[in-house]
């Protein structure tokens, strides 16, 4: 699947969430053509990128609930990070349809809420990479896809 410049840009705004958030480290993702699929490594140390691609099921992910920012700074609960995430993609976007003739939104660009899941073990991180690196191949099929949904006749 191919991604044009406004995929780059939600890409770019991806890769940001550590400089802005040092507590997380932005895992596997894709721009798909109306949604993002990612994940969010939280409490992990940046610096030190989790192991292999996603077909490594050997990467420690530590997902203990009590895990806490490197060196005790304060984190932002995850909604406020997925707010910023939307935020400056929206900001972002806007500019690209005054100054690069992008297709305009209708209302939001994001939808309101979004879908998160705590993966709690390598296994579960295995899984939800291949998920992500495998959903490109599944858009003809997904139901989301605009050439899928069935219009009254």
């Amino acid at each position: 699947m191919q991604t044009n410049a406004a995929g780059v840009m939600i890409e770019d705004w991806w890769a940001r969430l550590e400089s802005k958030f040092p507590w997380i480290t932005a895992d596997e993702s894709i721009v798909m053509p109306n949604h993002l699929h990612g994940i969010l490594l939280v409490g992990a140390d940046p610096r030190v990128r989790p192991g292999g691609d996603a077909g490594s099921p050997d990467v420690d992910v530590g997902a203990d609930p009590r895990v806490r920012p490197p060196g005790g700074e304060r984190a932002e609960p995850l909604p406020k990070v997925m707010q910023w995430f939307k935020t400056m993609t929206t900001n972002a976007y806007i500019r690209g349809v005054k100054t690069e003739g992008w297709e305009p939104f209708q209302a939001r660009l994001w939808q309101r809420s979004y879908y998160e899941r705590v993966i709690r073990n390598e296994d579960e991180l295995y899984h939800a990479r291949r998920y992500i690196a495998g959903n490109p191949a599944k858009w003809t099929e997904d139901v989301e896809n605009p050439a899928n949904i069935r219009r009254p006749a």
